[in-house]
């Protein structure tokens, strides 16, 4: 029959599964075919709205800059390759799983390494928020009426993920490697379709919103020079969305199996490959198919439910061309696997952030717990702090990816940027020591393209900052330097915690006397055992102590003492104030004072009930007692528990004989009964 702690733990085991032993580690070590849609889920799934953020802000001009669409596009597919070069030298060269922030802080130091991880956790939630709103957006897309009910969908969303990632690594790489293969077949299904439709048919691809007109956004109808660069280029930012959790695998090369290293480079080049791909082939058939998406429905001339009718997303509307319609099998299986997709990207985020998250709490920066893990070993308290972040995130911005998104890569290309600059500096660092010729080819080969690679993002970044800081950057901007001032704040706590605690010599020197204080409120059992165990110790004085709050309930406690002949004299400290924590601690300090080097051992007697109701129901004052005394230099808290019966996995004996779980504390055994005191 289980026991009453085994029943309390049931929920978890059902949410978790059984615990996992810590030798057994190694064992959920990911193969490349899990990792890659456990780590690029997120820059996989990103096609299914970069595309979408390139029309959304070039429509802001009606159709008159859509032309610039195909090369900003090609702007992406670049970047994503040279960034993608890029990260394959991080994970050769730190393959411990810090990726950018251990690159910074070995390359730049403490403050550039905390810039990083500060933006790296902040893109980690909105990798979260932005998936699943977008996931949640498809599902609308597919489901028109369930409209209303978008943050629910998008908070119900993160709870599963948030269970699923519990269950431990190995368990959630299943549950995510299908959808995500499923959505790559999927979508490249969709584009050979539909430029075979295009290019060797008679019936071409023609979205559902190719016949609207656009009405161009106010200020954005005579744009010129200036005007029309920074409109381009803030398109081009959004589009650079393609590009969000390219990092993840960098910061998760401890997740692989051996060699670990290559396992993760290779992993790269293939999302990489199957990124752009997709990319490409979805902007392709929305430029051939004539998609219009815009900021506000009812900027669409002929979309005439645009008041209370969603607009579909880029991708819906190019699955219903190419398939035949919003009610087809493909259309629908499109918009199942992209939002399951896009929900599971959120995955990215949370093998990432509680990967870096253990990283900074081993070097100090963040509280401990996040480097512990949990029942199945992964970092339970990383997971838990991520959603909790992200759920905060849908709800203020309703599930909206339009205006999360505007955060968005921010962090991102902060970490891309000091992370490549910083692997230069690692390079001029090793070429300095190295003297093989082949080597140094290879280091020199390796610098150019991590060069490369820090003078694109640090252009893209400053494009980032300046285009978006009014669209909801600033707030990311604002948050990063809270995130590191909090970082340094709890390494300062560590470090001097730390410096107090080196041992010296009067840490090590005996106190003169040892004296016992036992607090008594009543003469009843855990009064009586604390009593015993205080003399069992041995000490040099021994005082039985009780404050007098109640002249009638004092009188009946000394009668009481007598009447049970205990033989330690009762000390009464008079409380003109009915109060009770005051008394004992003056006391105590008084004993400090009058001998410094002596030790003052209180024992404070308490009962532990069952239930949690049953703790209103009595006096709470031995607690506060402990709170406040461990506060006084030289004083040592016993904690005397006396267990009632409720508090037990079985009632009291029913005369069968032997002990039952908690009887030496309850005083229950032939023994305690023949020595009452002790």
């Amino acid at each position: 029959m289980p026991s009453r702690s085994d029943l309390g733990q049931l929920p978890k085991r059902l949410v978790l599964g059984r615990p996992v032993r810590s030798d057994r580690a190694g064992e959920s070590l990911l193969p490349k075919r899990l990792a890659l849609p456990i780590f690029a889920s997120d820059p996989l799934s990103s096609v299914a709205y970069a595309t979408q953020e390139i029309l959304l802000i070039l429509t802001l001009a009606g159709t008159a800059f859509l032309f610039l669409a195909p090369w900003l596009a090609a702007l992406v597919v670049l970047l994503l390759v040279v960034v993608v070069l890029s990260y394959r030298q991080v994970v050769h060269a730190y393959p411990s799983g810090g990726g950018d922030y251990e690159v910074a802080m070995k390359n730049h130091g403490q403050f550039a390494g905390l810039v990083v991880a500060s933006a790296l956790l902040t893109d980690y939630v909105l990798t979260v928020a932005v998936s699943v709103s977008a996931g949640t957006d498809n599902i609308i897309s597919a489901f028109p009426s369930l409209d209303e009910h978008r943050v629910a969908i998008a908070v119900t969303l993160v709870a599963v993920l948030v269970a699923a990632n519990l269950r431990g690594v190995r368990e959630s790489g299943k549950t995510f490697a299908v959808p995500t293969y499923l959505f790559i077949s999927g979508i490249m299904v969709m584009v050979v379709t539909g430029l075979i439709r295009d290019f060797f048919t008679d019936n071409p691809v023609v979205a559902e919103s190719a016949a609207y007109s656009i009405e161009p956004e106010p200020g954005y109808t005579q744009l010129t020079g200036l005007a029309l660069i920074f409109f381009a280029l803030r398109a081009f930012a959004s589009g650079c969305t393609a590009l969000t959790g390219v990092e993840a695998i960098a910061n998760g090369v401890p997740a692989f199996k051996p060699p670990k290293s290559r396992n993760a480079a290779t992993t790269l080049a293939l999302m990489g490959g199957i990124a752009a791909t997709m990319f490409v082939g979805v902007t392709a058939l929305a430029l051939l198919g004539d998609v219009k998406y815009v900021q506000h429905p009812c900027d669409l001339i002929g979309f005439a439910d645009c008041a209370t009718e969603p607009q579909r997303t880029v991708i819906a509307q190019v699955a219903a061309a190419t398939f035949g319609g919003p009610s087809s099998v493909g259309f629908y299986y499109v918009q199942a696997v992209t939002a399951l997709v896009l929900i599971l990207a959120a995955n990215t985020a949370f093998n990432g952030f509680p990967l870096l998250g253990s990283v900074l709490a081993q070097d100090r920066f963040m509280p401990r717990q996040l480097h512990t893990r949990g029942d199945k070993l992964v970092y339970s308290n990383g997971i838990l702090l991520l959603a909790g972040f992200a759920i905060v995130l849908l709800v203020a911005f309703e599930a909206d990816p339009t205006q999360l998104i505007q955060m968005y890569i921010v962090g991102v290309f902060t970490s891309f940027t000091i992370g490549q600059w910083g692997m230069v500096r690692h390079w001029n660092r090793e070429l300095g020591a190295e003297t093989v010729p082949a080597a140094r080819r290879r280091m020199q080969r390796s610098r150019v393209i991590n060069a490369i690679g820090g003078t694109l993002t640090t252009v893209v970044l400053a494009i980032v900052v300046v285009t978006k800081f009014v669209s909801g950057a600033w707030i990311v901007i604002c948050a990063m330097p809270v995130i590191l001032l909090l970082m340094k704040s709890i390494n300062r706590h560590y470090s001097h915690v730390a410096s107090q605690l080196v041992p010296d010599s009067a840490a090590r020197m005996k106190p003169s006397r040892v004296h016992a204080v036992v607090l008594v409120s009543k003469v009843h059992k855990p009064t009586l055992r604390a009593l015993a165990f205080a003399r069992a110790t041995r000490p040099d004085v021994l005082t039985a102590l009780t404050v007098n709050v109640d002249d009638t309930e004092t009188r009946a406690l000394q009668a009481d003492w007598e009447r049970y002949d205990v033989p330690v004299p009762l000390t009464v400290l008079d409380s003109p104030f009915r109060e009770v924590t005051r008394p004992v601690l003056d006391f105590v300090k008084d004993i400090r004072r009058s001998s410094p080097r002596e030790l003052v051992v209180v024992f404070v007697p308490h009962y532990v009930v069952g239930h949690w109701w049953e703790n209103l129901l009595h006096n709470q004052s031995a607690l506060r007692l402990r709170t406040r005394l461990q506060f006084l230099p030289g004083v040592m808290i016993t904690s005397v528990p006396w267990q009632l019966e409720s508090s037990l996995d079985h009632g009291p004996l029913d005369g069968a004989g032997g002990s039952a779980p908690g009887d030496l504390r309850r005083g229950l055994t032939d023994e305690m009964e023949q020595t009452p005191y002790g």
